[in-house]
């Protein structure tokens, strides 16, 4: 690329020289941020109204501005907008200098009067991240939903309980998939919070940091523009960049979630687990063993988290040092912002297609229940004979011991084994190795009984409605 003149650039006024051509490379933007060209577009046009309503521009001028805005917006959607590369840094020159060429210079040269584009990327990123927003919100509920279908779905489905990656207790499939649908409504709860707070606020009308000399109504920008409420400090207002560390610290959080899921299910499609198996459409095979089928969707996912992580503190510690107002490293919110996005909206996309598409093999999950995960029920067995727990757990126990002194399964142990541990120890208690009463007696709110898991599947319907 030829050298850069100053004079052609925007802020070129007081400039003689030429540009070094690397620092223009380093400062421009433009490779990154064209995409909040419709952004851009809408908040110079309500600009464009709002110096209507002072007298600074015509009736006249403003219907060029916002007819040649159009051609701009229309040449972005055909991919025929002509890039200046010596003079278009950024979005906003870009589309002012496009606008100039169509119209004149007389009108679009009255656009940028008491604008600045530290308020005019403040305000245009704000209007993208809104609209992104809007679609991640799509997105997260489609999974939501269809996790409730497959939960639905699957409802019969008993398999072993976890904690510590060791058999706990039966539960149902189902109820393990709403365990992760559940930090997943809380996601979708915190995203809800950011849209009414961290993408309503428009900072447009303060101008560099100063404010507006010429009495702008930034009430006016406001509600034109969408925004609930102004930016009420023109200082803070170009310098705000919290709406962005909040979108990577909910995307962290969000992908962390995906990525607890994502591994679960990499776990439970082994062959040593053999619970579950990822559908072609999201796996891939090995270039050098031909029997692999690899789950890398899921693997993605979990990987992507690090990334949405890294951007979220890497971004943090450029903000946490920058002295008052507008400086060049919050150029440095854009792109992990952009990328953020799409990993994001890629990652739920996925999700939903592996949850929807997953084949669960319940005989496996059956399978592998065994009756020591019922010393629990054995102890509850006593507790409803009057004894206290802290006494039927040490019973329980002993109970498993005797059962691997015998060297059969707890379920095996004759009445008579049974009754020298407890006198309290009746025929009844063969009841209790049963899976199904099990799962059956947790019918608690949140418990895993048929009625509660349905209880949380509407529980979600009622959220997405």
């Amino acid at each position: 690329m030829a050298e850069s003149t100053a004079s052609t650039l925007l802020w070129g006024g007081r400039f003689t020289g030429t540009i070094d051509d690397l620092m223009f490379k380093f400062n421009e933007s433009l490779s990154f941020d064209k995409v909040l060209n419709k952004a851009d577009i809408q908040g110079s046009i309500t600009y464009a109204r709002g110096l209507q309503k002072l007298g600074i521009l015509t009736e006249d001028e403003l219907s060029q501005i916002v007819s040649g805005f159009e051609k701009v917006s229309k040449e972005w959607d055909d991919g025929t907008f002509p890039i200046d590369f010596k003079a278009d840094e950024d979005i906003h020159t870009a589309n002012e200098r496009r606008l100039s060429e169509l119209i004149g210079p007389q009108a679009a040269g009255k656009l940028h009067t008491g604008r600045s584009r530290n308020d005019q990327v403040a305000t245009d990123m704000r209007l993208w991240a809104r609209e992104q927003l809007v679609e991640l919100k799509v997105l997260l509920k489609g999974l939501l939903r269809v996790a409730a279908e497959k939960s639905k779905e699957t409802l019969p489905i008993l398999m072993p309980g976890y904690t510590h990656l060791q058999r706990a207790q039966p539960v149902r499939f189902s109820h393990w998939l709403l365990g992760h649908a559940t930090f997943l409504m809380g996601d979708l709860q915190r995203l809800e919070g950011i849209q009414e707070r961290g993408v309503a606020t428009c900072p447009l009308g303060v101008g560099a940091l100063a404010g507006n000399p010429f009495g702008i109504d930034r009430e006016f920008l406001a509600k034109d523009l969408g925004f609930t409420h102004v930016h009420p400090n023109s200082l803070a207002a170009v310098a705000d960049r919290d709406f962005v560390v909040e979108i990577l610290q909910w995307a962290s959080l969000l992908m962390a979630h995906l990525s607890r899921l994502s591994e679960d299910l990499i776990l439970f499609s082994t062959a040593e687990f053999g619970f579950v198996q990822v559908a072609d459409a999201y796996s891939t095979g090995s270039s050098l063993m031909p029997q692999k089928k690899n789950p890398d969707s899921l693997e993605l996912i979990r990987g992507k988290a690090g990334r949405v992580m890294g951007q979220a503190t890497g971004f943090l510690s450029t903000l946490k040092s920058l002295p008052t107002s507008y400086n060049k490293d919050l150029q440095e919110s854009v792109e992990p912002l952009l990328d953020c996005v799409k990993t994001v909206s890629h990652c739920l996309t996925i999700s939903a297609g592996v949850i929807g598409s997953l084949t669960v093999h319940g005989d496996k999950m059956k399978a592998a229940l065994t009756h020591d995960m019922l010393a629990t029920d054995v102890a509850d067995y006593l507790v409803l004979k009057g004894v206290p727990f802290r006494q039927t757990h040490h019973m329980a126990g002993a109970v498993v011991r005797k059962g691997e002194l015998l060297g059969v399964s707890i379920a095996d142990i004759s009445l008579e084994d049974l009754k020298q541990i407890s006198p309290l120890f009746e025929a009844d208690v063969a009841q209790v190795f049963d899976f199904e009463k099990s799962v059956e007696r947790r019918s608690a709110e949140g418990g895993t009984s048929k009625s509660s898991v349905l209880a949380q599947i509407e529980a979600i319907k009622k959220l997405l409605s």
